[in-house]
């Protein structure tokens, strides 16, 4: 009996899975689109707080994060390359924590809702679930690798 519950739950599960990841996709994609549109309309700003945080070339850096949160969360919406965009926005992500989110990143086990509610962790983590789960059925991705899944 207990089996039987267990395959209907992971049917709809599975069935679920390619929404989900759509949504994800669609709406951090556009989130990611919309903050690296506003590092390089406000470059001046963004490398002056690069610089803040001790970043070296802050005006280059400010430029290729803005210019890889763009571009990264178009492919996104996409599901163009997505795993390829999801790999350097988490790379993006981790020098972001590491960096302007220090101090929630120190809170990781002292802290965890100053963790878990800082903005970099929430892009962080669409990131990695798309990583690891791919960019579902209705992707770019889904068409250029038939065979494989995306």
């Amino acid at each position: 009996m207990l089996t039987k519950i267990n395959d209907l739950l992971a049917k709809i599960g599975g069935f679920l899975q390619w929404p989900l990841l759509l949504v994800v996709r669609l709406y951090w994609g556009w989130q990611f689109v919309l903050t690296g549109r506003g590092k390089l309309m406000h470059l001046d700003k963004t490398a002056a707080y690069f610089a803040s945080l001790n970043i070296p070339a802050p005006k280059l850096n400010a430029i290729l994060a803005g210019s890889t949160e763009c571009i990264g969360g178009a492919l996104l919406i996409l599901g163009l390359f997505t795993r390829f965009a999801s790999l350097a926005l988490i790379g993006v992500m981790c020098v972001a924590f590491s960096t302007g989110d220090r101090e929630a990143l120190n809170k990781i086990f002292s802290d965890t809702d100053k963790f878990l509610s800082a903005d970099t962790f929430l892009f962080l983590y669409a990131a990695v679930i798309i990583f690891a789960f791919g960019p579902g059925r209705i992707a770019v991705d889904s068409l250029i690798w038939k065979d494989k899944k995306a």
